[in-house]
C-alpha cells in the first residue's frame, strides 16, 4: 500500500528493532479503534472481489464503490464473524537502465538488478460503524531494514447538516494525500509502484510526498451528499527519538516549525457508468531543512495545487481513466540561504502530471502517463548539473494483468497477484536533455525498464 516515490528520495529506514515497536504500537492502536470483530483484509471485510473496489483489480486507484468504503472509515461489512485482522504484500522488480547508474546502495550493480523493493505486513479493518483504518510496516530490500509506513486511522459519523447526507471524518495519519480518495494526489497517485533502484529527478514540490512517514497530523473532512469533499489538516514533526524508533533516519528529515496546514476540496459527479472529479488542494510549510536550528531562519513551502479525474466503467468489460494534477509551489529559502545551499531566496517550482489507462474486464491493462517539472535556477541548490535548473520530463509506460482480481478467485479472497512491465523515458533530466550534467550524461541515459510482480495476501 505504499504509494509510488517517483521524484523523490525515500526516507532511509535506521534499524530493525523497529518493527517489533511498530507491530507492538499497530496492534495497541488497532486494539483501541479497531475492537474484536476487526477484519484483516478489506476484501474479506467487505465480501466483495478486488476488482469492485479498485481499477484494474489491484488498487490503489479507487472506483465509486471503494471511494465510498474509504471515506466511510472503511466501515462497510459484508461478512459476519471475526478474522484475523493482518495481512501483507510484497513487491519484487527487475530494473535495467538505458546506461549504467551508481549503484544505490552497496549490495547492488550499476545496472540489471532484481531485488525484493519492499514487504509490508499491516493491520486493516473497521467495525462498527465508526472507526476503521490502517497501520502498516515495512521491509525495503534496498536498504535491508525496517521502518513505519502509511497510516490511515479514521473515526466517522454519519449525520444531516443544513438538509444535506454528511460523513464527517477523523483521519489520524503520516502523509500527507494518504487519507485521499481520488488517485490524482502524490499520496496514491501513477506510477502506483516504482522502485528505489529507478533513477529520478532531484526536484519535487514539497505535497510529492517529501513529509512522508515524518510526519504525523489529523485531518477532519467532510463529505456531502456523495458529491462535495472538504479537508482541513494539521501536519507536525515527531521527535527525533521518536522517528528512531520507527525506523527512520532524522537526518534525512526536515523539521516543522509549528504545524503544517493541508486542505483539499473536490466535486465528484455520477453518471451511472462514469464519473468525474475535480478539486483543488494545498499544503504549506516553515521547514528547518535537516532539522538544522542554527540559523533561528526556515524555510517557507507554498503548494496550490488542482486535480482532475474521470472514469468510464461501462459494463465492466471495458474501462477507461484519466487522473491529472498541477501544482505550483512558492519558495521562500531563508534557511537554505542563510546555510549557503541556495543563492536565491525567493524560488518556485511547478509539476504537471497526468495519465490515461484502459483495462478489459478490470483485470488486464495498460497506462500512459507524462510528467513535467520545472522551476527557477538556482546554482547552489542545483549545483549537480550544468543548467542550475530542476527541470525534469518524460513519459511513463505500464502493462499488467491481475489474474485473481475478479469474482471468485482460485485461491481465495485473500491472494492477489499483479505482474506489469513499466518504462520511462525521459526527454529532460536534471535541467537538459543531453550532457545534463556537464560529463556527457543525456537524460536518455537515465531511461528505465522495470519487471515487477506485486503479491498481496
Amino acid at each position: 500500500m505504499r504509494p509510488h516515490t517517483f521524484g523523490r528520495a525515500r526516507l532511509r529506514a535506521r534499524s530493525g528493532r523497529a518493527l517489533f515497536a511498530l507491530l507492538i504500537a499497530a496492534l495497541f492502536v488497532a486494539s483501541g479503534s479497531l475492537p474484536a470483530a476487526a477484519l484483516p483484509a478489506f476484501a474479506v471485510q467487505t465480501g466483495q472481489p478486488c476488482q469492485t473496489c479498485h481499477i484494474g483489480a489491484f488498487g490503489p486507484q479507487l472506483t465509486p464503490f471503494g471511494r465510498q468504503f474509504k471515506l466511510n472509515g472503511y466501515t462497510l461489512r459484508g461478512a459476519d464473524g471475526f478474522t484475523m485482522p493482518v495481512s501483507a504484500m510484497a513487491i519484487a522488480s527487475f530494473v535495467h537502465t538505458a546506461e549504467d547508474q551508481p549503484p544505490p546502495a552497496p549490495h547492488y550493480a550499476p545496472n540489471d538488478n532484481t531485488t525484493i523493493d519492499e514487504m509490508s505486513l499491516f493491520l486493516a479493518g473497521g467495525d462498527g460503524g465508526h472507526f476503521g483504518g490502517f497501520a502498516q510496516v515495512t521491509y525495503s530490500g534496498i536498504d535491508r531494514a525496517v521502518s513505519w509506513d502509511n497510516i490511515d486511522l479514521r473515526a466517522i459519523q454519519q449525520t444531516t447538516l443544513f438538509g444535506s447526507d454528511v460523513v464527517l471524518g477523523l483521519s489520524l495519519n503520516n502523509n500527507p494525500t494518504i487519507q485521499d480518495a481520488w488517485a490524482t494526489l502524490p499520496g496514491w497517485g501513477f506510477p502506483f509502484t516504482d522502485s528505489d533502484l529507478m533513477p529520478g529527478p532531484s526536484a519535487a514540490t514539497l505535497v510529492s510526498d517529501a513529509l512522508a512517514q515524518n510526519v504525523i497530523g489529523t485531518s477532519a473532512y467532510a463529505w456531502w451528499d456523495d458529491h462535495l469533499y472538504t479537508e482541513m489538516a494539521l501536519y507536525a514533526s515527531p521527535s527525533t527519538g521518536f522517528l528512531q524508533t520507527v525506523g527512520v533516519d532524522p537526518g534525512g528529515t526536515s523539521e516543522v516549525r509549528g504545524v503544517a496546514p493541508y486542505f483539499r476540496t473536490a466535486w465528484q459527479q455520477d453518471y451511472g457508468d462514469q464519473n468525474f472529479e475535480v478539486g483543488a488542494f494545498g499544503l504549506f510549510a516553515n521547514l528547518l531543512p535537516g532539522r538544522d536550528h542554527s540559523t533561528g531562519k526556515t524555510d517557507g513551502y507554498s503548494d496550490l495545487g488542482a486535480d482532475a479525474s474521470y472514469q468510464f466503467t461501462g459494463t465492466g468489460e471495458n474501462i477507461v481513466t484519466f487522473n491529472g494534477r498541477y501544482v505550483h509551489e512558492t519558495q521562500s529559502l531563508d534557511a537554505s540561504e542563510a546555510l549557503g545551499t541556495a543563492l536565491h531566496r525567493d524560488l518556485s517550482l511547478d509539476e504537471l502530471n497526468a495519465n490515461a489507462s484502459y483495462y478489459y474486464e478490470n483485470t488486464i491493462g495498460g497506462t500512459v502517463g507524462a510528467f513535467d517539472i520545472w522551476g527557477k535556477k538556482d546554482p547552489l541548490l542545483y549545483a549537480d548539473n550544468r543548467t542550475f535548473s530542476p527541470n525534469s520530463a518524460g513519459f511513463i509506460f505500464q502493462a499488467d494483468a491481475t489474474p485473481f482480481g475478479g469474482p471468485n478467485p482460485p485461491l481465495g479472497p485473500r491472494v492477489n497477484l499483479r505482474v506489469g512491465l513499466q518504462y520511462v523515458a525521459y526527454t529532460r533530466f536534471n535541467g537538459a536533455g543531453t550532457n545534463f550534467d556537464g560529463a556527457g550524461h543525456n537524460a536518455s541515459d537515465n531511461n528505465t525498464l522495470r519487471i515487477f510482480l506485486w503479491t498481496a495476501f
